[in-house]
C-alpha cells in the first residue's frame, strides 16, 4: 500500500513541477497590465528596498557604485534605473541574485555587461537551464560564483554572501550587510507563509527548516528584507525556522505512519503561536507535503 501511495505522490509531483515551472521561471502572474512602478523604502543612509516588480530588490550605494540585489521580473530594469537616478547618481557596478527564478533576475538583461554578476554556484547552474538566458543572453548569467561564503568590499561597503543549504532551491544565497546589520534573505523568508519549494531547481522542504535555522544563527544582523513581503527581524527569521520544523515534523511522522497527503494537511492547524501567518486555500500545504513525501520516497530503500 505504501509503495501504491508513493507511486502516486510522485506522479503528483511531477505534474506539479510542470504546473509551478512558470511561476519560477518568470514569477506570479500578474493581474493587471498598470506601468511598472518602483516604491522605495529607505532601511539606512546607504541601502534601500526597491518594492514591485517581483521579488523585492535591495540597493546599496557604495563607494565604487551601486550594489543592486535581485532585479525583478523582465521589463523592470529602466523603473529600476529610474528610481535609482532619483537617489544617486552613482553607476550601476553589481548585481547580486539571491537565486534563479525570473522574478528575481529578469531585469539582469537591461543592465550592461561590465557590471559584475554574482550569485551562488547552484544558482549560476540552475539559470543556464533557463530559456531567459539562451544565445547572447549568457552574458548575463553570473561569473563570480561562491560556494560556502565570499565576501565583497570591505569597510562600511562590505557585503558578505552566505550559503547554508537547500531550501527554495539549491542555490539560495543570504546577502548581508555588516556595517548596517541588515540581512537580505531572498525567497528562504519570502514572508511569513508557508514556502514554495522548486525541487526542479534542488530545493527541499526537509532541508528548509535547517537551513533557515543556519541563517538564523548569524550574528550582528538586526533586520531582514524578505523575498516579498516587508522588512522584519532576526526574530522574525529564528520564529520562521520553526514554523518550518513544526511543520517538518508534522509530515515525516505523517509519511512514516503511512498516511496520505490529504490527511496529513487536514491535521495540519495553524498553531496559535503563529498567529498572523498567511495560510490562503491550503494549495500551498498541499504542495509542500507533496514535495516533501517525494523527498523521503527517494530515501527510503
Amino acid at each position: 500500500m505504501r509503495r501504491a501511495f508513493v507511486l502516486g505522490a510522485l506522479l503528483a509531483l511531477g505534474g506539479l513541477s510542470i504546473t509551478l515551472r512558470a511561476v519560477f521561471e518568470q514569477g506570479p502572474a500578474r493581474g493587471d497590465q498598470s506601468p511598472a512602478k518602483v516604491e522605495v523604502e529607505k532601511i539606512k543612509d546607504s541601502l534601500y528596498l526597491f518594492k514591485g516588480g517581483g521579488g523585492n530588490s535591495a540597493v546599496f550605494l557604495t563607494d565604487l557604485g551601486v550594489v543592486i540585489v535581485d532585479t525583478k521580473l523582465a521589463g523592470w530594469g529602466q523603473p529600476i534605473v529610474d528610481k535609482l537616478k532619483t537617489i544617486t547618481s552613482k553607476p550601476v557596478t553589481m548585481l547580486i541574485n539571491t537565486h534563479t527564478h525570473g522574478d528575481h533576475t529578469g531585469s539582469n538583461e537591461f543592465f550592461s555587461t561590465a557590471v559584475e554578476i554574482v550569485a551562488h554556484e547552484n544558482t549560476r547552474a540552475n539559470m543556464e537551464k533557463m530559456d531567459a538566458f539562451k544565445g547572447n543572453k549568457v552574458n548575463y548569467l553570473p561569473k563570480l560564483m561562491f560556494k560556502d561564503r565570499m565576501s565583497l568590499g570591505a569597510g562600511k561597503d562590505k557585503i558578505e554572501l552566505y550559503y547554508f543549504g537547500a531550501g527554495h532551491t539549491d542555490g539560495d544565497a543570504w546577502v548581508v550587510f555588516p556595517a548596517l546589520r541588515v540581512m537580505h534573505a531572498g525567497d528562504m523568508f519570502a514572508g511569513k507563509q508557508p514556502p514554495l519549494i522548486d525541487r526542479r531547481n534542488g530545493g527541499s522542504g526537509i532541508a528548509y527548516p535547517d537551513t533557515l535555522a543556519k541563517a538564523a544563527a548569524v550574528k550582528a544582523v538586526d533586520t531582514i528584507i524578505t523575498g516579498h513581503s516587508g522588512l522584519t527581524t532576526m526574530a522574525d527569521l529564528q520564529e520562521y525556522a520553526r514554523f518550518n520544523l513544526d511543520f517538518r515534523d508534522l509530515v515525516v511522522d505523517g509519511f512514516d505512519r503511512g498516511r496520505s497527503v490529504s490527511e496529513v494537511v487536514s491535521q495540519w492547524k495553524l498553531p496559535e503561536k503563529y498567529k498572523g501567518y498567511a495560510v490562503g486555500d491550503g494549495q500551498r500545504l498541499v504542495d509542500n507535503v507533496e514535495q516533501m513525501f517525494g523527498e523521503l520516497a527517494k530515501r527510503q530503500p
